[in-house]
């Protein structure tokens, strides 16, 4: 069983000054992938990224809550987490054990440090790794931008770290 994981979609980075590319797009994907796994009684998992006290986005900030734009039910397990990988001191891995889930299917932000973290370490703890190549983004930086980040990672990771998919083409 895949359990679907979403990372860093937050007030912070949906809202936040550096405009994530395609974002409306970028939400109505998970909102669409979220019913898929509920249909299917897959679990899903919403990671929030919390920083360190005096950061904007410190323990309790109203940036690191999820975005209001995702259509939550009440049955997701929200954790917090404080690295780029979703797994790293979180206890993720015992949890989707524990879900049954053999493998993780990744969405989210920020496509060229959390989402590929976490695909490249889901992969070395056994899990199946599929990352949604629609369902992740970030925002432009001075070297690239984010259609050409996100065209990246998709060709990276692709095959070595997890098999990417467009979104329409997954079922739980």
């Amino acid at each position: 069983m895949y359990a679907l994981l979403i990372l860093d979609i937050q007030v912070g980075l949906v809202h936040g000054p550096e405009k994530p590319w395609r974002c409306t797009e970028l939400l109505e994907t998970v909102n669409a992938l979220m019913d898929k796994a509920r249909s299917a009684g897959a679990p899903i998992f919403l990671a929030r990224h919390i920083g360190p006290a005096g950061s904007p986005i410190e323990p309790g900030s109203p940036l690191t809550l999820i975005a209001q734009e995702l259509k939550l039910q009440g049955g997701e397990v929200v954790f917090e987490k404080r690295r780029p990988s979703a797994f790293e001191m979180t206890g993720l891995a015992d949890n989707l054990r524990s879900f049954g889930a053999t493998g993780v299917v990744v969405t989210g932000m920020k496509t060229q440090y959390c989402v590929d973290s976490t695909c490249r370490v889901a992969r070395d703890l056994g899990f199946d790794a599929v990352l949604i190549a629609d369902g992740h983004t970030c925002s432009d930086t001075p070297v690239m931008t984010a259609k050409e980040i996100v065209a990246h990672h998709n060709a990276t990771l692709d095959g070595p770290f997890c098999k990417v998919v467009r979104a329409e083409e997954w079922s739980f």
